[in-house]
């Protein structure tokens, strides 16, 4: 991991003043609200947080579900799971699918123009119901015994992303349902061997989001970034406990 770190960076650093608008991705605005101080450091410094390591199964099972809902959606037709829970849609055929899906270069944008921040974000799917409102829809998919919901406070950050996502899709002049969906994909482990595949229970979870604080939290990051000294630590952040208790030491 360390030979990919290099722990400062120049690129992606915003400058106040400057006249051209910076790219903020649905992350970072997750990281300002996890943590203004390390929002400062990673967006106005140039220094990220350490990357974490790659979930490669959960990224298959994303590339996996792409390709089995867009078979249905070159076909205009309703994928299983919606006729299961009785969701009058098909997955959305729009020739802009791979670009809002690309999270890294392109992903769905908007200017935000009263502070110049062009907002980002890569959609897992979007379906559309007959009247022509869009879903927005985000793929999970983990390995436990219970059952699989969204209540549980580490994942608001999941109901922020579709918030965000929904914010994205309505800025851009689609009509969005409050309602998104997580197809939310556990893998079964009490199988009596493994047999070289790993089979999941599929569930998909409505959530009503409510995007009214994207705007607020918006002008927060403005003025963040616009600051010359880094915002006080947040005091759950695992980061900032860190690097305090070190300088307490006595290192820097």
């Amino acid at each position: 991991m360390s030979k990919y770190y290099s722990g400062k960076r120049t690129s992606s650093v915003y400058v106040p003043g400057a006249e051209k608008p910076f790219r903020l991705s649905r992350s970072r605005i997750d990281l300002f609200i996890s943590c203004p101080r390390c929002f400062y450091f990673d967006r106005r410094l140039g220094v990220d947080r350490p990357p974490g390591y790659p979930f490669s199964l959960n990224s298959a099972v994303d590339k996996l579900l792409k390709k089995e809902f867009d078979i249905h959606r070159a076909k205009g037709s309703a994928h299983p799971l919606m006729k299961a829970y009785g969701l009058d849609a098909v997955p959305f055929p729009h020739e802009r699918m791979d670009e809002w899906r690309d999270a890294l270069r392109r992903g769905v944008t908007y200017h935000h123009g009263k502070t110049n921040l062009i907002i980002t974000g890569g959609v897992d799917d979007i379906w559309v119901r007959p009247d022509g409102e869009l879903i927005i829809v985000d793929y999970k998919a983990t390995a436990k015994d219970s059952e699989v919901n969204i209540d549980a406070e580490w994942q608001m950050g999941y109901k922020r992303q579709m918030e965000i996502y929904q914010w994205l899709f309505r800025r851009n002049d689609f009509r969005v349902s409050k309602t998104g969906y997580f197809v939310y994909c556990n893998g079964i482990t009490d199988k009596a061997a493994f047999d070289g595949k790993l089979e999941f229970d599929i569930k998909l979870i409505p959530y009503e989001g409510n995007d009214a604080w994207v705007e607020g939290a918006l002008n927060d990051i403005y003025k963040c970034l616009q600051a010359e000294k880094p915002p006080k630590a947040s005091a759950d952040c695992d980061f900032c406990t860190y690097r305090a208790a070190v300088h307490e030491l006595g290192f820097e």
